[in-house]
């Protein structure tokens, strides 16, 4: 049996669940449940200089997430949690004086070159005696005053970090014990973590003391920018940076390093009234290794006040010096200790129903950094089902002691056999990293829930963040070159999955039992889309689709129509005859993320919006014995891979019924995708279109019929399904349109257990190729840059399994996974060869 609460602490726990995603003080027994979550979050642009600010586009992050909390027996707990961020736009690598000339000043051009402020000085420089900073003014031809300061923005390409972990807990009575772990992948950063922890209660469970322990292990994999490389000196991790030949002679910089964090907490909660709680901890965290940031560089600059001085003839200026700049990987300690007391106080508001939630965290490390944070929020029901909960967050820190926007030196330029010696530079940590300056932030938000029937919340957010260097507590923050805004947005739904189902199993209606579970089993494997429906009026299902396919191969893995073809070949043939090619794929994966939201209004119509969240990334090679090439090309940043992500098209249908009879089912879906997905994405580095497969969209209205059919007779079962795709609009708003589709599926499946079941599908796809071509800048330099190469005629062999949880915990479940073989590709142009596609699927009716 479940540990029993106290009257106090169920008081409380409804307080404190008003308010969505605070975690729980103390233990209190709680309902499975199942979160799905999109949030988006978009940085403003950055301002450089006279008003002006970058033309490259800001940070943004796209964000999918998704978990879950079961009971798995009596006393056993399981969580898991799956993230996944995409994020592109550019990001300030360093500052410097405006003077230096950074960001192509003083020209017009804000869109600005990442190596530009670390190699331009041009006499642009000077300095006084009292090593005041001059600039010379372009219009005038004179040296004026200026002692701005300038971020430097880089682009970089779109990545994507992938997240998984999970919590085991076992509980007594009085006490909880718990193991957590997981992992993080990204292309250039991976990370491991576990830990333990511990809860005991006391003084009949209105006190509770916590412990948890974790330790996290990070390789760094990072890719220096070799535009930018050779005019920044990264001689102090000279033994971790590994140089390997890239496409076209231009070499990949890696710089190789590890990082460790151990990190403990303890908290103690205590339960005031029935009405009110406090909780307060401390933290420590102990970091060693490589703990800066292989992106950021600092600027040096060297006024040697022994030099002759430059007379400028003008009168009324000081002859001035001239520096020497130099510009450097930053710096940091191998070792960071960290502190943090964090408290916190829950009221419950009798009268008004309500929650108001108070945090105050204080942050100390021996790095210099001292931050406080302050976060209020007031959960509010309204009745109806909603709940409006505003916040208001403020932050404060100090700057860490070996940050300053640059470096200036009253020295001559260490050198040695008459090249920068950075050894020589008498400091031993260094950076300009804004976020180590000193700054304060202020931001506020509201979320909104709405509780749809007994198990299903909906909620959606919005905040507001401000960063700036007067907002910081007692004064003397960052200059406003640092300063920005940031916006973020979410949208999720909660599943209470120890809602009462609307499944008529195990109540003791056999008809209805059996009814529901042969017709689950009868279901179409998990990659047909549209392949059941939901059976009574008012049912509602959610579920969870996710779709991997993958094209890989060496060298030789090119085909043409059925054939394979070879480097020379396609060198001369793959880009159309009017270029010759230079690059080809060679490895190509897509995941999808869709959510299924059906309703059904009748027995005979089921509603359904079908959001989807997508990552692709390729890998490509230099074709042997081709050209260099020409023009705009994928030779950007020296490493041969593209990555985007983002939003996918939103698909919104209705499901008819059209015959039914014992054993014999039809159906029709008719629909439309909105073009929500980006079918216009750039890279970055030089503005130019991304090849159409790396797009997140059609960019077009597309319909979407389907019509299926499904059978069963005792433990068999089989279906057949047409679907298409046609597109609505001849070109979308950036040249072209993505071919119609066609595809029929056929299927056969047996009951091999009264909960499982295994299927065999056969496929075939026709797909049109892209009609038109981007109305910008783009390259037509690889294979994929080529609007014929795409379509053909495509066989599959499909292996499944689906399963129905008939009772016990995870009871009206249904799980499904298939495996796509290609049997053989007919591809239109020249294309890499598909290895497989999986598809898995979850879903729940209530």
């Amino acid at each position: 049996m479940a540990a029993p609460e106290s009257p106090a602490l169920r008081a409380l726990t409804a307080a404190a669940l008003a308010l969505p995603g605070l975690a729980q003080p103390l233990h209190a027994a709680e309902g499975d449940e199942a979160t799905f979550q999109y949030g988006h979050y978009k940085e403003t642009a950055r301002e450089l200089y006279l008003g002006e600010r970058s033309a490259y586009n800001p940070i943004q992050v796209d964000n999918l997430s998704g978990g879950g909390k079961f009971t798995l027996m009596d006393r056993w707990k399981l969580a898991f949690h799956y993230a996944q961020d995409t994020w592109s736009g550019a990001t300030p690598i360093t500052s410097a004086p405006l003077a230096l000339g950074g960001n192509n000043y003083p020209s017009n051009n804000a869109a600005i070159s990442g190596a530009t402020p670390l190699i331009l000085g041009n006499n642009t420089l000077m300095y006084d005696r009292q090593f005041n900073p001059y600039r010379l003014d372009l219009d005038s031809g004179d040296y004026v005053k200026d002692a701005r300061l300038v971020q430097t923005i880089a682009t970089a390409s779109p990545e994507t970090r992938q997240q998984g972990d999970f919590r085991l807990a076992y509980q007594w009575d009085e006490a909880e014990a718990s193991v957590n772990g997981g992992v993080s992948e990204e292309p250039d950063y991976h990370s491991a973590f576990a830990g333990l922890g511990g809860r005991l209660d006391l003084n009949q469970k209105l006190t509770a003391l916590n412990l948890g322990l974790d330790y996290t292990n990070s390789d760094i994999a990072a890719h220096l920018d070799p535009n930018a490389s050779p005019y920044y000196d990264y001689s102090n991790y000279a033994n971790q940076v590994q140089v390997q030949p890239g496409p076209f002679g231009v070499e990949i910089k890696t710089l190789r390093a590890v990082r460790q964090d151990w990190n403990t907490h303890f908290s103690v909660a205590q339960v005031l009234t029935k009405d009110a709680l406090v909780e307060s901890g401390v933290g420590y965290t102990r970091s060693t290794g490589y703990l800066a940031n292989p992106y950021k560089v600092v600027d040096f600059v060297f006024v040697d006040p022994d030099q002759t001085p430059v007379d400028t003839g003008i009168p009324g200026l000081p002859a001035l010096l001239t520096p020497e700049v130099q510009a450097v990987l930053e710096r940091r300690p191998d070792a960071r200790d960290q502190v943090t007391w964090d408290a916190r106080y829950v009221q419950y508001v009798e009268p008004l129903d309500a929650a108001l939630h108070f945090d105050y965290r204080f942050y100390h490390d021996d790095w210099g950094i001292d931050a406080h944070t302050f976060h209020l929020d007031w959960a509010q029901p309204l009745g109806w089902g909603w709940t409006v909960t505003p916040r208001f967050r403020y932050y404060s820190q100090s700057a860490a002691d070996f940050y300053q926007p640059y470096f200036l030196f009253q020295q001559a330029e260490p050198k040695s056999g008459g090249q920068f010696n950075l050894a020589q530079v008498p400091l031993k940590a260094y950076s300009s990293d804004y976020r180590l300056s000193g700054f304060g932030a202020l931001s506020g938000g509201v979320t909104v829930q709405k509780k749809v029937g007994k198990a299903l919340t909906l909620e959606g957010g919005f905040e507001y963040y401000t960063h700036a260097g007067d907002l910081k507590l007692g004064g003397g923050g960052e200059a406003s070159y640092a300063n920005f805004d940031y916006y973020q947005f979410n949208a999720g739904l909660r599943l209470d999955l120890s809602a009462p189902l609307s499944l008529d199993i195990g109540d003791g209606d056999d008809h209805a039992h059996h009814s529901h579970k042969g017709h689950a089993m009868a279901h179409a494997p998990a990659g047909v889309m549209f392949g059941h429906m939901l059976e009574r009026a008012g049912e509602t299902m959610v579920g969870y689709r996710y779709m991997y396919s993958l094209q890989s191969g060496g060298s030789g893995a090119m085909l043409n129509g059925t054939a394979s073809v070879g480097d020379a070949v396609v060198v001369a043939q793959g880009c159309g005859g009017k270029n010759r090619c230079s690059y080809a794929p060679s490895r190509m994966a897509m995941n999808m993320h869709m959510l299924d939201l059906m309703y059904a209004p009748t027995d005979w119509l089921n509603l359904m919006l079908m959001p989807q969240f997508m990552d692709m990334d390729m890998d490509f090679r230099q074709l042997d014995g081709a050209p260099p090439p020409s023009g705009e090309s994928h030779n950007h940043g020296g490493a041969p891979r593209h990555a985007t992500g983002g939003v996918g098209d939103i698909g919104m249908y209705a499901l008819f019924k059209l015959f039914e009879m014992p054993g014999h089912h039809v159906h029709t879906a008719l629909g439309f995708t909105a073009p929500s997905g980006n079918a216009g994405l750039k890279m970055p580095s030089s503005q130019t279109f991304y090849d159409y497969g790396m797009q997140l969209g059609s960019g077009t209205w597309d319909f979407r019929p389907s019509l299926t059919y499904t059978g069963q007779d005792g433990a068999w079962s089989w279906g057949g399904q047409l679907n298409a795709i046609a597109r609505l609009e001849s070109r979308n708003e950036f040249g072209y349109a993505l071919g119609d589709l066609f595809q029929s599926s056929l299927w056969g499946g047996y009951n091999l257990l009264d909960w499982l079941s295994a299927s065999l599908r056969g496929v075939y796809t026709a797909q049109g190729a892209i009609q038109g071509q981007y109305n910008g800048p783009h390259s037509e330099t690889a294979t994929f840059d080529i609007p014929a190469n795409y379509g053909g005629h495509y066989w599959d062999l499909g292996f499944g399994l689906a399963a129905m949880v008939p009772e016990g915990t995870f009871q009206g479940n249904q799980f499904a996974v298939e495996w796509l073989q290609p049997l053989e590709d007919d591809a239109h142009g020249y294309q890499l060869q598909r290895t497989g596609s999986l598809s898995a699927t979850w879903h729940l009716m209530f």
